[in-house]
C-alpha cells in the first residue's frame, strides 16, 4: 500500500472512543488551504461561527447566518480528508424548537457533507440534542462560556467561580451527555472545575480556557498561528507569530512594486519563438 494512502475519515464514535485512550487535537478552519494544511495533524476540525469575528470582523458571533456557516462547511470539507469535521449551528438557527434544529442541522449535513454538527446550551437544549441524536445527526455539544449567549451572561469572563455557577455548568454537561451529544467543548471555564466535570463525564471533553485534564483541547487556528497582534485571550498560546511576517511581506511588496522591481520580466508571459 502507498504511504500517501488517504486516511480514514476519522467519524464522531471514533473521537467518543478516544476517551482515556489519548487526547484528541482540534483546531478551528474556515477554508479550503487551512483544512488541508491542518488535516494531517488533527482529529477534528470545526467550522466554527467564531468565523464570523475572525474572517468577516463582527463584534460577536450573533451576526452569523445559516448560509455563511453552510459555505464554509463546504470549504472546509474541500480541503480536509480524514478530520472529523463538525459544523457549527449558528445563533437563531436552533433554539426556537427541536425541529427547527433539525431542520437547520439536516441541511449543513446534506450540503456540507460533514459528520456533526454543534450547538451550545446546557439543561435546556437537551431535549433539542436528544430530538437530533435519535434522528440521525451527531452533536458535539458546548457548555460552560458560550459565545451565543454573550449579551445575557455579562460578556466574555471565565465562568464557575462560585457554587450555584459551577452546579449549573456541571448539570449542563450531564445533561448534555444524557442527551446523547458524543462529546462536550467546555470553554471558559475555571479549571477544577473542568478537571472534575471531565472526570465525572463518560464522554470526551474538548476544553478551550478550560483544563489541560480534559480529554482534547481546541484553539481558534488564527489564534494559535499568531494572526492577531491586538489581543491575546489568557488560554491562548501562539504556536506561529504570522502577524509580523505577512506585515513584512506586504511591505517588501509594496516597495518593490513601487520601485518597478517587481515584477520582473522573469514573472511575465513572452511571445513565443
Amino acid at each position: 500500500m502507498s504511504v500517501h494512502a488517504k486516511r480514514r475519515r476519522i467519524t464522531p464514535s471514533v473521537i467518543a472512543a478516544l476517551k482515556g485512550e489519548r487526547p484528541i487535537v482540534s483546531l478551528t478552519a474556515y477554508t479550503t488551504p487551512i483544512a488541508r494544511l491542518l488535516d494531517p495533524h488533527v482529529d477534528l476540525l470545526l467550522v466554527g461561527d467564531s468565523l464570523g469575528m475572525v474572517l468577516y470582523g463582527m463584534d460577536s458571533t450573533l451576526g452569523v447566518t445559516l448560509e455563511m456557516m453552510i459555505a464554509h462547511g463546504q470549504a472546509v470539507m474541500r480541503g480536509a480528508d480524514a478530520a472529523c469535521i463538525v459544523v457549527d449551528l449558528p445563533f437563531g438557527s436552533y433554539q426556537a424548537s427541536p425541529e427547527q434544529a433539525f431542520t437547520s442541522a439536516a441541511r449543513v449535513m446534506k450540503e456540507t457533507g460533514c459528520s456533526a454538527v454543534k450547538l451550545e446550551g446546557g439543561a435546556e437544549m437537551a431535549e433539542t440534542v436528544a430530538f437530533l441524536v435519535a434522528r440521525g445527526i451527531p452533536v458535539l455539544g458546548h457548555v460552560g462560556l458560550m459565545p451565543q449567549l454573550v449579551n445575557t451572561t455579562g460578556g466574555y469572563r471565565s465562568l464557575g467561580r462560585n457554587d450555584k455557577e459551577a452546579e449549573k455548568i456541571r448539570r449542563d454537561a450531564l445533561a448534555i451527555q444524557a442527551a446523547g451529544a458524543f462529546a462536550l467543548v467546555i470553554e471558559g471555564t475555571i479549571e477544577p472545575l473542568a478537571r472534575a466535570i471531565t472526570e465525572e463525564l463518560t464522554i470526551p471533553t474538548i476544553g478551550i480556557g478550560a483544563s489541560p485534564a480534559c480529554d482534547g483541547q481546541i484553539l481558534v487556528s488564527d489564534d494559535m498561528l499568531g494572526l492577531f497582534n491586538d489581543f491575546t485571550p489568557r488560554f491562548v498560546k501562539h504556536f506561529a507569530t504570522l502577524a509580523p511576517e505577512i506585515t513584512r511581506a506586504a511591505e517588501a511588496y509594496a516597495e518593490e512594486v513601487k520601485a518597478r522591481r517587481f515584477p520582473g520580466l522573469e514573472h511575465t508571459f513572452q511571445p513565443r519563438k
